[in-house]
Order: C-alpha cells, then sequence, then structure tokens
C-alpha cells in the first residue's frame, strides 16, 4: 500500500509538467506550392500571434508559422524576442503571395504590409527564394486551416 501512495504521490507531482510541456504546442499543417512543401504552425489566438516565434534559437527549412486572420487587413509584424532572422510573405485568402520582405533577428522596425492581407507566413530568412517561391505564386491552403 504504501508504494501506491508513493506512486500515487509522483504521479500528481508529474501531471503539471506534462502537460505545461506541451502547452506551448501549436497545430502544424502543411502548406505546399507547386512541388515544395512547409509544414506551418498555425497561430489564430491574439496571444499565439503576439508570441510567433518570440525566444526560439532555430528554425529549420520547411519549418514555419502562418498567422491565420478571419478577414483581409493592413498588417505589421516587428522582431522584438525573436532571436532568428526570419522572410515573412503576406498572403491572399487564397494562398497567392502578395509581398514578401525579410526581418532581421531582435529589431524593433515595424514591418508593414503594402496592402491588405488574410494571412501572413513566417519561414527562415531567404526560405522563399531558396526554394524558388516569390510574389504571384500560390500555396494551397488546406481546409481545416481556415476553419475556426
Amino acid at each position: 500500500m504504501k508504494s501506491f501512495t508513493i506512486a500515487m504521490i509522483l504521479l500528481a507531482a508529474a501531471l503539471p509538467l506534462a502537460s505545461c510541456e506541451g502547452g506551448d504546442a501549436l497545430p502544424v499543417v502543411i502548406l505546399r506550392s507547386g512541388a515544395v512543401e512547409l509544414a506551418a504552425e498555425v497561430a489564430r489566438t491574439p496571444e499565439e500571434q503576439q508570441k510567433g516565434l518570440m525566444f526560439r534559437d532555430s528554425l529549420p527549412d520547411g519549418r514555419g508559422m502562418i498567422f491565420v486572420y478571419d478577414s483581409d487587413r493592413r498588417m505589421a509584424f516587428w522582431m522584438k524576442d525573436t532571436l532568428i532572422p526570419l522572410s515573412i510573405a503576406f498572403l491572399a485568402a487564397d494562398g497567392t503571395i502578395r509581398e514578401i520582405r525579410d526581418m532581421r533577428a531582435g529589431s524593433l522596425e515595424v514591418i508593414e504590409s503594402e496592402r491588405s492581407a488574410r494571412h501572413a507566413l513566417e519561414v527562415p530568412l531567404g526560405w522563399f527564394a531558396r526554394v524558388g517561391l516569390g510574389v504571384g505564386d500560390r500555396f494551397e491552403l488546406p481546409s481545416d486551416l481556415l476553419a475556426p
């Protein structure tokens, strides 16, 4: 009985740690443009969008974060507390790249979209050029990305 009690105490102590460890995990979708694939974390809520990719020390090619909004808007981003340089694409509702900008790690410069867009997609600096994507190319957006 004593070992059962000790096991229950250890389990109770471990549960909060386990739930905190995965608490920041965002859903991931696969975005495709022709033969190019990107695994993108989905930031929907204002809290997720505000945190973005802050405090991460790496982001491999083929990974990114898509910021999902329910309407078109002019967007503004900065790199406060973001440790890695990024490229950002502003996407139309149908996934078409409207604009690509580069952002310096830790910069407080505000990067604004020149036009209204529905989504923003952050990737490692220079990734769009490395995979041959540019303004006018289009990502196929999975339906689960658009669903609330």
